[in-house]
């Protein structure tokens, strides 16, 4: 019930994604009564899809921990607990950013030795897919937490994108080593002595031409970047769709170079990688555009289910019992 399209985008997309692949079933939780009137009028009669009601809705107003608390009926609360409860291998939600982080670590809490969560999504590049690690969750890091991020990134892309060896690189104001405030000065230091690919601290533009595959900051960096290059990807959409529909010679050049135009646009849409993984808590969870549409969400649930069937938590378990969190304090 969560998102500015939903339930109906919500309910839609699951239909779709349900129509073009299999291996899976969708429970939606919700109100019955609105989600069924979708249902019906898509004449989309399955075993595979499922209704489950709940009497209450996290609005983006409300208070992220009091409407957790409060809110026991919420999809949100309801779904984070059947997800402990291994009831569903997969949670998926357009709704409350804040409320979906507070619920992920209240029920399903933090895998051990993992300082802090990280919200994950993948940005598009030159040379591939690149995650983006922490993406709004943490505006204030240690230098551990980022040596962490980097971590966690590292067996996504490798689980997800069947990347042999990440490169990692710490986003930063300069690709020199000395750059920087103390922080990530500390973080640097740290990332150079892990195991991990680290390729050292990289500028912004570096990430769309693909010269890392993990990208590492704070959520505070991480958001602004993130929301700066959806506004550029529109940009260049709007002007070039625009450009060639100017008059009958744009409109003929265009239909011309149609396929890898296309192709082009679609790099850039982020509706394309589906939604976010919340990484680092014991469950797996993706939170979707609050502006999700229907094409968006069906493609969410691909990532979900590629997700499910992953050993990311498994891995990163393991990676983390190794070290634990005895460097908390750094």
């Amino acid at each position: 019930m969560g998102g500015d399209n939903a339930p109906n985008d919500i309910v839609n997309g699951c239909i779709d994604a349900l129509k073009e692949s299999d291996g899976y079933d969708v429970m939606l939780l919700g109100d019955v009564n609105a989600i069924d009137k979708i249902i019906k009028k898509r004449r989309f009669l399955s075993q595979r899809l499922k209704v489950y009601h709940t009497s209450e809705v996290i609005s983006n107003t409300d208070s992220p921990t009091k409407a957790i608390k409060s809110k026991l009926d919420s999809s949100i609360v309801v779904a984070l607990h059947m997800l402990k409860e291994n009831r569903g291998d997969v949670f998926l939600s357009a709704g409350n950013t804040g409320a979906l982080s507070v619920g992920s670590l209240l029920v399903l809490g933090r895998i051990n030795g993992i300082d802090r969560p990280a919200l994950a999504p993948v940005i598009p590049s030159k040379k591939g897919p690149v995650l983006l690690v922490d993406a709004g969750l943490n505006t204030n890091c240690k230098p551990l937490n980022y040596e962490q991020f980097a971590r966690i990134g590292t067996i996504y892309m490798k689980e997800i994108f069947k990347v042999e060896n990440p490169r990692v690189g710490l986003i930063n104001i300069g690709a020199e080593d000395n750059k920087g405030y103390e922080t990530i000065k500390q973080a640097f230091d740290l990332l150079s002595t892990s195991e991990i690919n680290f390729v050292g601290n990289i500028e912004g533009r570096q990430i769309p031409q693909g010269d890392v595959d993990v990208a590492v900051c704070d959520g505070f960096v991480g958001n602004i970047l993130l929301k700066f290059l959806e506004g550029v990807g529109s940009f260049i959409y709007e002007g070039l769709t625009g450009v060639y529909k100017r008059n009958i010679f744009s409109q003929f050049s265009a239909a011309i170079i149609k396929k890898p135009l296309l192709k082009f646009f679609k790099r850039l849409d982020y509706e394309e990688y589906g939604g976010t993984p919340i990484l680092g808590i014991n469950g797996k969870v993706i939170k979707c555009h609050g502006s999700s549409k229907q094409k968006a969400i069906k493609k969410a649930v691909f990532s979900a289910y590629n997700y499910a069937k992953s050993s990311v938590i498994e891995k990163v378990r393991i990676e983390f019992s190794k070290k634990g969190a005895q460097n908390f304090g750094i």
